[in-house]
């Protein structure tokens, strides 16, 4: 494997566990914080706005600067800001580093999915930038449980100690692997927004935050889910998140073999018809422990499989703009992670019980496969026209 994709995979390692720590801490820092747990689970719908407002701007504001130079100041920006919640005095400050901390994120992956395509061999262009996502994968298989354990068992503000040292080791990563490859042909910031013009870019976006956003209305409230529905003990579930980190790195890999091998769009309908029906055996049979850990591996593996095809089908459609667009797609994966806490923080605040977020992400998938759908036909339709 080259060095360089290593250096974007700790990137994504860094990032990988900023973003979903956070749900397996979310009882310990509402109660640390005097918070009930869907107030604090705004921690991540916090993280989610910084990485949609930052995934544009960032990219706009480093256009002029070459690929290597850009990821050096996101690795940076990503160390400092998630250094901040080390010292976060209340639940206000918090709240604010934790939109910090999302500020870079889209922007590195937006940008470190175009290098990785740019490094990649010819074909592979998909698995290249699933290696980069494998970072966030080894987040959740190895990062976010030794995360969650730190904050069960010592103080959860260590876990930031821990995610500001691997943003370091990133960003030493980068300076000392990465090649120093070319900014490539100078595209004014006007021709490159001429792309959201386009409509299958906002139908893109829609998958992405709405499609996607099911994996976040269970993500975000695991760990009372199998605290309080699955009855697994507190201490339990730190071992049981190496389970949904193990789905996520065989689906992340699964997920770049079928886009680089079939058409993005229909991959990406099967596969969210594949995660609504997880969904709904997660509501159902959540109460069995055994049915459980296997469901948390499944839900963690279909999920992650989704997102190679979606950056490839944006990538596709964005030709002579692929930077911005890669950047503003995380953006739209983390619309979803807002949307998925918020709305699957509603049925827990009416008193519902801690497995009713699952049916919040059924209804996002099922959302996501019609505009899929729609994508498609409008694909075919202007296939069509080109050969009358």
């Amino acid at each position: 494997m080259k060095k360089s994709l290593i250096a974007l995979s700790l990137g994504g390692l860094t990032i990988g566990i900023t973003e979903f720590v956070m749900m397996g801490l979310l009882p310990d820092i509402a109660s640390d914080m005097k918070v009930s747990i869907p107030v604090a689970g705004y921690l991540i719908s916090s993280y989610a706005l910084g990485v949609v407002i930052g995934a544009p701007l960032l990219v706009i504001a480093g256009r002029n600067y070459a690929p290597k130079k850009m990821l050096l100041i996101l690795a940076l920006m990503l160390a400092v800001f998630n250094a901040l919640s080390i010292i976060a005095p209340d639940y206000n400050v918090l709240f604010a580093s934790r939109f910090l901390s999302g500020l870079p994120h889209g922007a590195f992956f937006g940008v470190g999915a175009v290098v990785a395509s740019r490094l990649a061999d010819k074909g592979k262009e998909a698995q290249a930038i699933s290696t980069m996502f494998a970072g966030l994968t080894i987040a959740n298989l190895i990062g976010v449980p030794i995360g969650t354990y730190i904050g069960h068992h010592f103080i959860w503000r260590y876990t930031f100690v821990l995610i500001a040292i691997v943003g370091l080791l990133t960003f030493l990563a980068i300076y000392l692997w990465m090649p120093n490859l070319e900014k490539g042909e100078s595209v004014n910031m006007k021709t490159q927004l001429q792309f959201f013009k386009k409509t299958e870019a906002w139908l893109i976006i829609g998958i992405t935050a709405i499609g996607f956003g099911g994996l976040f209305a269970w993500i975000s409230y695991i760990a009372p889910l199998l605290i309080n529905v699955s009855k697994f003990e507190p201490e339990d579930v730190s071992s049981i998140l190496i389970l949904a980190g193990l789905g996520m790195v065989v689906g992340n890999f699964v997920g770049g073999k079928l886009a680089d091998r079939f058409s993005p769009a229909p991959t990406t309908l099967a596969l969210l018809m594949v995660m609504s029906l997880d969904l709904v055996l997660v509501y159902f049979f959540s109460f069995n422990q055994y049915v459980s850990l296997f469901l948390t591996f499944l839900t963690g593996a279909i999920s992650f499989s989704v997102i190679a095809p979606i950056q490839m089908l944006m990538i596709r459609t964005a030709k002579g703009a692929e930077m911005i667009a890669s950047a503003s797609l995380q953006g739209s994966f983390n619309i979803g992670n807002a949307l998925g806490a918020f709305l699957g923080g509603l049925p827990l605040a009416a008193g519902l019980s801690y497995s009713s977020p699952n049916l919040i992400g059924v209804a996002m998938s099922i959302i996501g496969m019609i505009i899929t759908f729609i994508l498609i036909k409008l694909h075919q339709k202007k296939v069509q026209l080109q050969h009358i």
